[in-house]
């Protein structure tokens, strides 16, 4: 008999110890109980055990976090936190501001989904990931608004390869299993940028991004926090039919068109491809200096409603 005392004793101490809330006249003398049963949390149901979770954040519940290599970055060309001020720098700081007050609904229009910004391309090669990482670490040095960059090109996903990240679950994987976007979010060490990966590849990526689930989730990202902007790295236009799914749902767009390479026709297919979307700013990206206002670096801007760009 003190044998199973004994063992109902350990019993109810395992259970305290996993956090099982036990009923206060259970004695570990048998007392007031059958103390020779064991007990459980609930009926069938096993106790639980301990288990790591994710730091959360109120912005970012469960969210992971990812530490990301400034020096490297800064060697390849990205904006980084510690970097002086530069003329580049100050080039992204031109391109975001209407951005901004677009998103923040402070623009000349009121736009649906304002703060969801896509940036594309007619084709591949043209800058749009490189652009799409900058303005997204410029927008992160906001004193009052946090950024998410979300690598939407799902054939051809190139963020974390950039970043110097493992590939891992994402935007798909939230589409085709319902799991909370939340859990496969990356928080960094770039205080208010989130990363949101692309996912495990899925042969009806398209589909998935043309559902009724792609709609409510980006509904939900948009109107979730006010002061959050959202960049969707887009696939380019001309080449695959997930961007223009995209297009659709997008307050903001911006093409990059890279100088001296770009087919004038290219862009001029790309811009049709989303004549519905209310707001479609152009990027010149790798310009001389003495185009379009260059500052040196390679890199040149341009932006204006596509009707007004395509006249130049």
């Amino acid at each position: 008999m003190s044998s199973l005392i004994e063992q109902a004793t350990q019993r109810l101490e395992q259970l305290r110890q996993a956090g099982v809330s036990v009923p206060d006249d259970v004695q570990s003398n048998g007392t007031g109980t059958d103390s020779s049963r064991p007990v459980s949390a609930s009926p069938g149901v096993a106790a639980p055990s301990a288990v790591a979770t994710p730091l959360e954040t109120p912005h970012h519940p469960s969210s992971k976090r990812v530490d990301l290599d400034f020096t490297a970055l800064a060697a390849q060309g990205f904006l980084t936190p510690n970097a002086g001020r530069s003329h580049f720098a100050d080039q992204y700081r031109v391109i975001k501001r209407p951005l901004i007050k677009n998103a923040m609904g402070k623009g000349a229009v009121t736009l649906n989904h304002a703060n969801l910004i896509m940036v594309t391309s007619a084709l591949p090669g043209e800058g749009k990931s490189f652009t799409s990482l900058n303005l997204a670490l410029s927008i992160a040095a906001e004193m009052d608004n946090t950024v998410m960059l979300v690598d939407a090109d799902v054939a051809r996903p190139s963020v974390l390869r950039m970043l110097g990240l493992p590939q891992g679950p994402g935007l798909l994987d939230v589409l085709e299993d319902s799991i909370d976007m939340a859990s496969v979010m990356l928080r960094t060490n770039v205080d208010k940028l989130t990363l949101l990966p692309s996912g495990t590849p899925h042969p009806r990526a398209t589909e998935l991004l043309a559902s009724d689930a792609m709609s409510q989730l980006l509904d939900d990202m948009a109107k979730r926090y006010p002061d959050r902007i959202i960049i969707f790295d887009s696939p380019p236009l001309l080449l695959t039919t997930e961007s223009r799914v995209l297009a659709s749902h997008m307050g903001q767009i911006v093409v990059v068109v890279q100088a001296g390479k770009t087919p004038q026709n290219a862009v001029m297919q790309a811009l049709a491809a989303i004549e519905t979307c209310p707001l479609k700013m152009m990027l010149l990206n790798q310009s001389s200096s003495n185009e379009i206002g260059g500052y040196g670096y390679g890199y040149g801007y341009g932006y204006g409603y596509a009707s007004e760009s395509s006249k130049s």
